[in-house]
């Protein structure tokens, strides 16, 4: 049956289901009275699919209120034991994998260093390395909180650089140019090229068929948990910036929907100028990457810690630049120079985001974002401005994240819970052995036959 704007009941049912869930995930416990006017659907839509979706198990009763006059109202919430998911955070250092419940409670963790010694950098993203550690972790996870895989909405996974979502076997389609086998990684930085992270998922890890996997940059994965959760929530418009080892940004403009992934770090800042660790010159990331910052500092005459990683790098850098009061030695010109040159650099990135976007907020995320914290933000909010238009640059907003260094992996998580939303709570179909060829529109050999 077809509804008469082209939708079909079948349709309309799942856009129900999704409102009643999206209302009872982010407002908290609500009663069905309440629930009609927040998702504009009449008093009877509501009682049906609160009925359906109480005798599925994914809502509960949550205690009840008093009324102005009447019964008290029962109020209703999402259950959290009606499903799980897991996040992954590929990251520079580590690969973190974590558990949660439908509420985003922890149930397990665990961690996979990366080998941050390895003589190239692209060793310690040595593919076949970084899909058996996913493997394990997940296998970890599952074991320590005594869950049935069968439990789980999907696992998501976020990455850096281009992820391009192709067919998966089943021939559902979520993008343009992923060939097939699902999501396809192009990692110029950790010289990943066209790899098939799902499809080696998919025949690695041990887990059901039905169990999707949604693999996304992770600067996005990090502004969708920004968004839902953290600092960016109530926003209309924001970009949200992971700054590590490298930079990148996510731009969203609904704060409901998906955000898009910026190859930020690799705008040109500088013609002919430093090498990226992408190959290009003068691209952002090799002037505002910590990576980049480190190495600079060392070029200046800085003297990190021998032996150390970047985080502990870092902190030697901040320490030099701003020793505490009674620790009885000036700041570090060396140092103190080279993070001002860095807040200029980021500012000016910043500038141009606000240019492009008109945010109403830039926030900051990611170890290194996370450790400069607000001290060196406040620099980079005043390069920002000097460089940016004025009317865009006076209304945004630039802070740092409030979900701390996580958030990549808790974004990755709800990656698999929006598409349970909107599958109206109900769970993926499973993966079909091939899918029938799409049938062509008429005027495609019409358009053919007079291109020729």
């Amino acid at each position: 049956m077809r509804a008469t704007n082209g939708r079909t009941v079948r349709d309309l049912r799942r856009e129900n289901r999704t409102a009643v869930l999206q209302r009872l995930y982010f407002d908290g416990p609500t009663s069905r009275l309440s629930l009609a006017p927040a998702t504009g659907l009449s008093s009877g839509s509501v009682s049906n699919v609160v009925a359906e979706l109480v005798a599925e198990g994914l809502v509960e009763e949550a205690g009840s209120v008093d009324s102005a006059g009447g019964r008290p109202r029962t109020l209703l919430r999402i259950s959290p034991g009606s499903g799980c998911m897991i996040g992954v955070d590929v990251g520079e250092t580590r690969i973190r994998i974590e558990l949660f419940d439908l509420t985003l409670t922890e149930l397990a963790r665990t961690e996979r260093a990366l080998a941050v010694d390895s003589p190239e950098p692209h060793d310690r993203y040595e593919v076949g390395l970084v899909v058996g550690h996913i493997r394990d972790g997940i296998a970890e996870v599952l074991r320590a909180a005594d869950m049935d895989a069968g439990r789980l909405l999907g696992v998501g996974v976020g990455v850096p650089g281009i992820v391009a979502h192709g067919p998966t076997d089943g021939g559902s389609e979520r993008g343009e140019g992923g060939g097939s086998g699902g999501a396809v990684v192009h990692g110029q930085t950790i010289g990943w090229d066209a790899v098939p992270l799902e499809r080696m998922l998919r025949e690695t890890v041990d887990l059901p068929a039905s169990v999707p996997y949604r693999i996304d940059n992770g600067a996005r994965t990090l502004g969708q948990a920004e968004l839902w959760f953290g600092a960016g929530r109530g926003a209309g418009s924001a970009v949200f910036v992971l700054f590590g080892s490298g930079v990148g940004a996510c731009v969203a403009t609904d704060p409901l929907g998906p955000g898009r992934a910026l190859e930020w770090g690799h705008l040109t800042v500088r013609v002919r100028g430093r090498r990226c660790r992408c190959g290009a010159r003068g691209c952002l990331e090799a002037y505002a990457g910590a990576e980049a910052l480190l190495e600079r500092w060392r070029e200046a005459g800085g003297r990190p810690p021998a032996g150390a990683d970047e985080e502990t790098a870092l902190t030697a850098m901040l320490a030099a630049a701003y020793p505490p009061d009674d620790a009885g030695r000036a700041p570090d010109p060396t140092a103190l120079a080279v993070l001002d040159e860095t807040a200029e650099y980021l500012g000016a990135g910043f500038a141009d985001l606000i240019n492009l976007f008109q945010p109403e907020r830039i926030l900051v995320g990611g170890w290194a974002g996370l450790q400069l914290g607000h001290r060196f933000l406040d620099g980079v909010r005043e390069y920002a401005r000097e460089y940016a238009l004025r009317y865009p640059a006076a209304r945004v907003t630039i802070g740092l994240g409030t979900l701390g260094p996580e958030a990549v992996t808790i974004g990755a998580a709800i990656l698999p819970l929006a598409d349970f939303f909107a599958r109206g709570g109900r769970r993926a179909e499973p993966p079909t052995v091939e899918s029938p060829p799409r049938e062509q529109p008429p005027w495609t050999t019409t358009v053919r036959e007079r291109a020729y």
